[in-house]
């Protein structure tokens, strides 16, 4: 479990005010589904709010207690049903996955000049996942955009 000091703990108080609860704890209780959302909700976000249902005052304190063992984490407040823990994020590198879209990149067009005497112009640039390049060196989004049926008929 990780100590905090009434400094600490103060600015981490403030920094919850604002924040709503990311797991709800219902009448099953404190299950391993459960600890693993509150693990990764605190892995993802580093302070978090969990609310538990139940009228129970010592079982919410149990519960409480439980998260902070087992999880590693610091008991930051406990008012009424609400519990606001906080656990330092882990830095993890995000490798790409093969399903989202390409980023940024640059491409270099060759346009040949419109008399065929002249040397060709040569401009980089740099595209988006959605656009390509059309054989005449123009750039084209990959699919339309979306439009709204609601303005076209009204405008």
């Amino acid at each position: 479990m990780i100590k905090l000091t009434p400094v600490e703990r103060s600015a981490l108080r403030a920094e919850a005010h604002g924040l709503k609860p990311i797991v709800l704890i219902g009448a099953d209780g404190l299950t391993a589904n459960v600890l693993k959302e509150i693990s990764l909700g605190l892995d993802s976000h580093g302070l978090i709010k969990v609310r538990v249902f139940g009228d129970d005052r010592e079982a919410r304190i149990a519960i409480y207690e439980t998260i902070c063992e087992q999880l590693k984490a610091a008991p930051v407040q406990h008012i009424g049903k609400l519990l606001v823990l906080y656990r330092p994020k882990v830095e993890t590198e995000k490798a790409r996955s093969a399903t989202a879209g390409k980023g940024m990149r640059e491409v270099t067009i060759v346009k040949a000049s419109a008399s065929g005497t002249k040397r060709p112009s040569v401009t980089k640039v740099l595209l988006k996942g959605n656009e390509r390049v059309t054989q005449g060196g123009n750039i084209k989004r990959a699919k339309a955009r979306q439009k709204s049926t609601k303005k076209t008929v009204l405008g």
